[in-house]
């Protein structure tokens, strides 16, 4: 098997156990009336991932050059601040305030803006105030789902 398409199996593979344990999460859950917006996607992402690696494994995912170790290595801090918020944060601060420092402190990362500018800085504080507020907008009044609770609310 060639690199080239073992770099499309392996993140299809990982895709496909997300969504398998995401699925098995929100099928399982109690109230059960709590997880109807999470099976719904659940059910889309399961099959998308399914799709997705079928299409790995017979060689039909030919998108890209693959990732780099550089790559990888610049996408780490993400995704450490992404798993302290998923499994410590918003338990513990609430959702909406570790989402509102998770997402500050990934746009802090990420974006190219100088971090000498206070304008760079107050950029990025209204785009998280914006973002947050999009969020809360989603969960309390089109979903009306219960987000974890913490000290913060």
């Amino acid at each position: 098997m060639s690199v080239s398409r073992t770099q499309h199996i392996v993140p299809g593979a990982l895709v496909l156990l997300l969504a398998v344990s995401v699925a098995w999460l929100s099928y399982t859950g109690e109230p059960a009336d709590a997880f109807l917006f999470p099976r719904l996607i659940s059910f889309v992402m399961l099959t998308l991932a399914l799709w997705n690696f079928a299409r790995c494994l017979l060689g039909l995912a030919k998108v890209g050059e693959g990732v780099t170790p550089r790559e990888y290595i610049a996408l780490l801090p993400g995704f450490s601040v992404a798993l302290v918020l998923v499994f410590i944060a918003a338990k513990a601060l609430g959702f909406y305030v570790a989402s509102f420092c998770a997402f500050f402190l990934l746009i802090s990362l990420y974006d190219p803006a100088p971090h000498s500018a206070w304008r760079s800085w107050f950029k990025r504080l209204l785009v998280t105030c914006g973002f947050m507020a999009v969020i809360y907008i989603l969960f309390s009044f089109l979903l009306q789902v219960q987000t974890p609770r913490g000290l913060f609310i």
